[in-house]
């Protein structure tokens, strides 16, 4: 006779914990140039939508008030159309109808820094704060040897 399985308990080596900063698979958006890097992000962007790239572009008029055509987007996203990179705030467009940080991270990452749900951020000062306690008692220890006579 088989022992019985245990199905009310999770198993522990199954999780995984959850994605707190949402990027592209490196090899998604390698390219060249920082131009194509975009380009291609553009388009896996598009691609991991569920909405017709009609739908975006027409969401994206709305939100920017200025005609986005779904042609420019295909541009945006093809490698072929250099001339045509994609601005900032048609990236915060995108990002905002279809949901998707990861263009902004592409961006963030370049200077060291990581597009995170505002929901994280009180954990982030209180682990910067705890830091900062942690720098000052290790400051504190110092000085207090040195004033007690344990030398240098």
């Amino acid at each position: 006779m088989s022992p019985r399985r245990d199905t009310h308990t999770l198993d522990l080596f199954a999780w995984e914990p959850p994605t707190v900063v949402e990027r592209f698979a490196e090899p998604s958006v390698r390219a060249a140039s920082w131009r194509d890097r975009v380009a291609r992000a553009v388009r896996e962007t598009l691609d991991a939508t569920k909405m017709p790239r009609d739908a975006v572009a027409e969401e994206m008029s709305a939100w920017l008030g200025e005609d986005v055509p779904r042609a420019m987007l295909d541009a945006y996203a093809s490698l072929a159309k250099s001339e045509h990179t994609i601005s900032f705030l048609r990236v915060i467009a995108l990002g905002v109808v279809t949901g998707d940080p990861r263009l902004l991270q592409l961006a963030a990452e370049t200077l060291g820094r990581a597009v995170i749900e505002s929901r994280y951020v009180g954990a982030i000062e209180e682990a910067m704060a705890v830091e900062a306690i942690e720098q000052m008692e290790r400051v504190r220890r110092q000085g207090r040897r040195r004033w007690k006579g344990g030398g240098r």
